[in-house]
Parts: C-alpha cells; structure tokens; sequence
C-alpha cells in the first residue's frame, strides 16, 4: 500500500505540472513550492530550535492562530514554521508575523518529507483540523517527534474507519495527542484504540472572542452605513448572489447592504454589481465619494470582513448553496449579530447548533430569504434576541487554546 501511495503521489505531482499550465491556482501550488527548500536554509539554521504549524488552507490558519499565538509565547525562544496546502491559504497569509518561515508544504514523497524534517528539525509539531500526509508522519514518527492533532475532526466516512483503511490507522499512531472538537470525534477515534484523545473543543471560538479585544473600525464604512441598519453579505457565491440581488433590487426598506464576495475576480465583482440597480459602490472606487449616499458597498478586496461584521445589525454567510456549504459563522456571531445562511451546513458543527438554538435561519430560497431578512428587519426585538444567543454561543465555547496548551509539555531533549 505504501508503494502505491507513493505511486500515486508521484503521479499527481506530474499530472499537476501539466494542469499548471492552464490554471492559474495550480500555477501557484507548482511554482510556489520550488524554492521551499531553498526559503527554509536560508531562514532555518541547524542551531535553531523549531516549532511546525501545518494548515490545509486558510480557514485552518485562522483556526490554529490562536494556539500558534500562545506557543509563541510559551517558547519565545523558538523559531515558527507554518506551511500551507493550498494556494488560497499560502497566497493571503505568506507575510503573517507570526512565523518566522511560511512555506508551501513540499508534496508528500519520501524524499520530500525526509529533506525538510531535516531542514526544520522541529521540536515538536501541529497539525490543524486534518490533513494526514503519510510519509511525513512516517519521519515524524521515526524520528521520534511529539505531534499533534488540534481541533480535529473525525467523520465515519473518512478512509480510517473503512475496512481497508488499516495503511491510514496506522498513521495515526505517529499522533501523540489528538485534541477533537466533539464527542462524535473523540467516539470514532477512540473505536480504532486510540486513548491519547482529548474533547477540547473549536480553537476558532477563541480566535473569533479575541476579535472584540481588537480595533475594528473602519472610517469608510461608519460613513456609508451612516447610522442605518446594515446587512453584511460575507463570503458570498453566484448562487446566493443570485437571490440577494433579487431580495436588494426589491427591498423597500431603508436599508444598506454590504456585500464581500468569496472571490473578487474583476469579471465576477462587474457581474455583482451589474445585477443591482440600487446606487452601488466598490471599494477599489470610494475614494473622494459620499459614501452615505450609497445604498449598497461591494468590497473587491480581502482582509477586512471581519472588520466588517463589527457594523453589522444582520448576516448573511454565504456558501450555503454549494458543496461543502456554509462559510464561517463564528466571525459576525461574535459580534452578535443574527445569521442567515443557505440550506447545506450539515458538515459544519456550529452552523447546525447555532440553527439549532435560534441564532442563525437557513433558508431554502428567494421567499424564505425575504421573509427571514424582513422579520429581523422590522423587528428589532427579534433581531437583539437572536443577535444575544450568536454571542452566548460562542463565549460559552472558548477555551478550547487553553485546554491544548495545559497537555503540550513535550519537548525534544
């Protein structure tokens, strides 16, 4: 099985040079790990005492922060190396002040894992929510290097609990510690003998109440919301543009939307906007405009909706009706703000308690997205009572961090 793992692995990487010349993203994933080795000598010395950080893309980022923060500050004296998957993650986040080295991952081959376990020598090692490459595990493992899950997650439908999935099991014996986020977790891994397992929780509840410690303002939109009610529209797709461009042309209350696509793609932002005949303004073109006169704002950057949420009075999280679903919720709950979304959360543990417990609607369509938005429109008791159980809810989930850090005693001699 491990030979055809390797197989494979070489397969895809020749496979992806051949897709690199016709897709942007895949240009980036190839040519952005060339000089990784070359990046990591020239950060890395042998002298050097490390710690490694691995994110799929930028949602595990943000939701190892928090720890990668305290780690930090635990092990000053460390240097912090975190590598990213994806392009979507690596591209956003490469100059965080964080890490000392931020990299792509090299693909998982032997060679590879061999080359840079040897260029970071780290310590001891994280890996976010998932992602189990197989020949790294095997070297962390041989080399005897503490590692840890953190905020993991388990399903019955991943490769572990199959019955010809025994190649997987016996990776996750290079784990020291599995930190889990729910019950259902720590039951499905608990099944394949593993006592190491800790119910810590979601770290993004930590990373998400640090938020409000944080400033938030930003004078552009104070002045476009202009003391009205504002719906915030973030990480939005096609398909849920789709019905909000339709609920905005018809809306008749006095409203104003902001709306932060998922991608800002100039073709896809002109697209937005042509489909809204309300007085709309981007955020590449507010300079020396009255924003107050504007009923609509599309922002066609990245980096500031978090911030944005903080105006808020109602969310929309966008994502719903596509696969896997639903964006990050915890970002405008935190603020406590009521959350709409669409119909596909089912994969995504706080969506489904948050709809459970009254703070966020889902919605299947045009007309439940009309009545859902009139409803916390007009009445604002509604609004504050579901905007107060997205705050509780998540204060009452932080802790996660702490919980992590009270078992990382480890420490390579």
């Amino acid at each position: 099985m491990h030979f055809l793992y390797n197989l494979a692995i070489l397969s895809t990487q020749f496979l992806l040079k051949i897709i690199a010349f016709f897709s942007t993203k895949m240009k980036l994933f190839v040519d952005g790990r060339k000089d990784v080795f070359t990046i990591l000598e020239q950060k890395i010395s042998a002298k050097d005492q490390t710690i490694w950080f691995h994110a799929a893309s930028l949602g595990e980022y943000e939701q190892g922060l928090p720890v990668i923060e305290k780690i930090k500050e635990k092990y000053p004296t460390h240097k912090i190396v975190i590598t990213f998957f994806s392009p979507s993650g690596y591209e956003v986040r490469k100059n965080n002040t964080v890490a000392d080295a931020t990299v792509y991952l090299p693909l998982d081959t032997p060679k590879n894992a061999k080359r840079f376990l040897e260029l970071v020598h780290p310590d001891f090692v994280f890996f976010i929510k998932y992602e189990f490459w197989i020949n790294y595990l095997d070297q962390l493992q041989k080399q005897n290097i503490p590692t840890y899950l953190i905020s993991g997650i388990f399903r019955e439908k991943q490769l572990f609990f199959k019955w010809y999935g025994g190649f997987y099991r016996k990776a996750l014996d290079t784990f020291t510690h599995f930190f889990v986020q729910n019950e259902n977790s720590e039951k499905l891994i608990t099944q394949l003998g593993k006592t190491n397992v800790t119910v810590s929780g979601d770290t993004r509840f930590d990373r998400v109440v640090a938020i409000l410690e944080k400033d938030n303002a930003l004078d552009f939109i104070a002045q476009f919301k202009n003391n009205k009610t504002t719906i915030v529209i973030g990480s939005s797709w096609p398909k849920d543009e789709t019905l909000l461009s339709e609920y905005i042309n018809l809306c008749t209350h006095d409203v104003k939307f902001i709306i932060a696509p998922h991608n800002i793609k100039p073709e896809q932002i002109k697209q937005l906007q042509n489909s809204i005949t309300k007085k709309t303004v981007l955020f590449s073109e507010k300079e020396n405009k009255d924003l107050s006169q504007f009923e609509v704002f599309i922002v066609d950057t990245i980096g500031i909706l978090t911030k944005i949420y903080s105006y808020g009075d109602i969310a929309y999280v966008g994502g719903g009706f596509g696969n896997p679903g639903v964006h990050n919720l915890l970002e405008p709950a935190t603020f406590g703000i009521p959350i709409v979304i669409g119909p596909n959360y089912s994969h995504f543990d706080e969506a489904i308690n948050l709809v459970k417990i009254g703070g966020c609607i889902s919605i299947n369509d045009s007309k439940e997205l009309q009545i859902a938005f009139s409803t916390l429109i007009q009445n604002t008791d509604i609004r504050h009572q579901k905007g107060e159980i997205c705050s509780s809810f998540v204060q009452k989930n932080k802790g996660a961090t702490n919980s992590i850090l009270e078992k990382i005693t480890h420490k390579k001699s």
